[in-house]
């Protein structure tokens, strides 16, 4: 039986991580982590995840719950992945990390720190996005400086930030298929006379409302033709059972997609 902590247990994601855990063999929930100063510290893990008192009281020290675990799934924020990643490798346990945003130099020390112990690590868990990843890099490559591409995604209102991590990813899988770098063609924004779009550029646009969990289009506009990729998530849940189900490395590789 492998023994999981969840991290931001309180959150969104960590409440739904918690209730899949609950409803696949083979995984038990042994501890919950949440910031310090929160008001759910020390009270039941289960209490905010729709299942009831389980017996898991939420901690905001790691150090001090580490040694029950077999692994860490931490949906926070990429600051708190690190710090939660140093106390996993210390303790030679093994983490799933889904938290988004990281920069070039936080990605290099979460490899570095992968290379010491087992680490999955994606922005998106779920199964469709990453096959979806696969095919925009196989379709980028075919069609090739000839079609426009461009990403609009749309999330619920209270999603702080934009684009998402998941739209960040798909941008980077296209670029790679055209043999572009997204960090300088990528265009978060337009507005005003900006001129003919350039024929490097990948446009990143970005919808906030409503309760949507995550919608993902990506375009490709050229001579006479438009093919259009969708992805829409339905619940959260689609996340939660990745996240669950991961092994090592990314979801690429866990599916087999590389």
């Amino acid at each position: 039986m492998v023994k999981a902590i969840v991290t931001g247990a309180a959150g969104r994601m960590g409440g739904r991580i918690i209730n899949n855990i609950q409803n696949v063999e083979g995984i038990e929930l042994s501890g919950a982590l949440e910031r310090k100063g929160h008001i759910v510290l020390g009270k039941d893990a289960g209490m905010f995840s729709g299942i009831g008192f389980i017996g898991v009281t939420i901690s905001s020290e790691l150090e001090l719950i580490i040694d029950s675990a077999d692994v860490v799934i931490d949906f926070t924020t990429a600051e708190s992945s690190l710090e939660n990643l140093k106390v996993v490798s210390d303790a030679g346990k093994a983490i799933v990390i889904g938290s988004t945003r990281f920069s070039k130099a936080q990605t290099d020390e979460v490899r570095n720190y992968a290379k010491k112990v087992p680490c999955v690590f994606s922005a998106n868990m779920s199964v469709g996005v990453n096959v979806m990843l696969k095919v925009l890099r196989d379709t980028a490559g075919i069609l090739g400086d000839e079609y426009d591409a461009e990403i609009v995604e749309a999330h619920h209102r209270l999603k702080r930030d934009a684009p998402s991590g998941t739209a960040l990813m798909l941008g980077r899988a296209v670029a790679e298929g055209f043999g572009r770098d997204l960090d300088e063609v990528g265009v978060y924004e337009r507005h005003g006379l900006i001129g003919v779009r350039t024929k490097k550029e990948i446009g990143i646009q970005t919808l906030r409302g409503g309760d949507i969990v995550g919608d993902h289009t990506v375009i490709f506009a050229g001579p006479g033709e438009r093919l259009e990729f969708i992805h829409r998530a339905h619940t959260m849940d689609n996340f939660a059972v990745g996240a669950v189900k991961a092994g090592l490395y990314d979801m690429q590789d866990v599916l087999g997609l590389k």
